[in-house]
């Protein structure tokens, strides 16, 4: 204890514990892409030194959300249909608990301090993208594969290359919002713009164009016709990537060509294997399908929003308790083997995060979220603060057609950043 109480005077005494603790929320978010062990080591190392700052208690409900949240997942443990995976998801949603109550014991950051943080970690963002540009250069001398570039190729199916470009777009406006850019500053613009069309993710496209626009529609400080060049030049940067990336211009045609069109023909590499791309109509109303049915992205998620609709009306106050939390998957595994899909869709979650709680959690959990990103949202626009807009804009779309949550990095990106936007003074 003597030792606790020196070590904090210490810090005080020479105004260092504000320091690090910014150190450490960036940290935590420059951490994200490495293995999961990392993150969660600086969530415990960030909670030790906010034990040590803290003062009082600030009251703030929209920190209090998270925690209550929290509390519904606990208590789902007297409902779980499977003990066992709702005891690991609540260790692994333990940071919508601690984060939240150290946040709520320091004093309110400035907004300088939060600029200083998201800096941090977008300069981290554009160091893992050159490691990832670094990485695909080696691969594609080994292979002569241009797909290595692409896609989840260039970061791995683990991290997720959409997830990793919901990331990389809150440092993408970190560096258009940020004033007075020097050299460095215009370098790592460049490396996140290129790093986030390699990854491809079309949400992450729709979401980025929505906030360039209401951007220099709505904070741009520069005159119509400034605003008016960047907007044709971005736009036509984009058109370009698109029109001679043979790889982008392919996955950007089947989506829309498999979205509308039943059994149009899945390519293969191999000539020899064959399969049919699954519609969004299909998606929806087919009874059974066959193995060698392909279910582009856009319909495989309308077909998880179906298998859930179904479970509603199949179970019994599924609606009010939900399965509890982390135990959906049996059910979805289930629905799956149904309707005859191949194996390899068994172990997907439902790809949307308000599906995902309500199916968890029910509706009194989806209630608690919803009222989260709704004041996320307010929040930003009442602070006029453009990077807060950005991440509660992004998270509210991503969620749905990505279930986030079910994943460490999803866990700890989210609630940090909720947790800092909204202890901003």
């Amino acid at each position: 204890m003597k030792v606790y109480q020196k070590l904090k005077s210490k810090l005080l005494k020479n105004n260092q514990l504000d320091f690090l603790i910014e150190i450490l929320i960036a940290t935590i978010l420059v951490s994200i892409p490495l293995k999961s062990f990392y993150g969660s080591l600086f969530v415990v190392i960030f909670l030790i030194f906010a034990a040590l700052y803290r003062r009082k208690f600030n009251m703030n409900i929209v920190l209090v959300l998270p925690i209550i949240l929290y509390l519904v997942m606990l208590l789902s443990l007297f409902w779980t249909t499977n003990t066992k995976l709702t005891t690991i998801g609540l260790m692994k949603e333990v940071s919508f608990l601690a984060v939240p109550i150290a946040f709520l014991f320091l004093p309110k950051f400035s907004k300088k301090s939060c600029n200083t943080i998201i800096k941090y970690f977008s300069f981290g963002m554009v160091a893992f993208a050159s490691y990832s540009f670094l990485r695909g250069i080696f691969r594609y001398i080994e292979s002569g594969k241009k797909e290595v570039f692409l896609f989840h190729d260039l970061v791995s199916l683990d991290l997720n290359a959409i997830y990793i470009a919901g990331f990389s777009s809150l440092s993408l406006f970190y560096f258009i919002f940020l004033k007075d850019k020097k050299p460095l500053d215009y370098f790592g613009f460049y490396i996140i713009v290129i790093f986030v069309i390699l990854l491809n993710s079309k949400t992450v496209f729709f979401i980025d164009l929505i906030l360039l626009v209401w951007f220099y529609v709505f904070f741009s400080k520069t005159n119509l016709g400034v605003k008016s060049i960047t907007l044709i030049f971005v736009s036509t940067f984009l058109l370009l990537s698109v029109f001679f990336s043979n790889q982008i211009r392919a996955r950007l045609i089947e989506e829309y060509e498999t979205a509308f069109v039943d059994n149009t023909i899945y390519k293969f590499s191999d000539p020899n294997q064959k399969a049919y791309n699954v519609s969004l109509i299909q998606a929806w109303r087919e009874k059974k399908f066959e193995p060698n049915y392909f279910f582009p992205g856009t319909a495989y998620r309308v077909f998880q929003v179906r298998i859930f609709q179904e479970m509603l009306f199949e179970q019994k106050n599924l609606w009010i308790t939900g399965f509890g939390l982390n135990a959906s998957d049996q059910a979805i595994i289930k629905k799956h083997q149904q309707y005859k899909l191949f194996k390899e869709y068994n172990y997907h979650n439902f790809h949307n995060q308000y599906v995902q709680i309500f199916a968890e959690l029910g509706i009194f959990g989806l209630f608690i979220f919803v009222i989260m990103m709704l004041v996320n949202l307010i929040n930003a626009l009442k602070n006029k603060d453009f990077l807060h807009l950005v991440f509660a804009l992004s998270m509210i779309i991503l969620f749905l057609t990505e279930s986030m949550l079910c994943r460490q990095r999803g866990i700890v990106f989210f609630i940090t950043l909720y947790c800092l936007f909204n202890s901003v003074e």
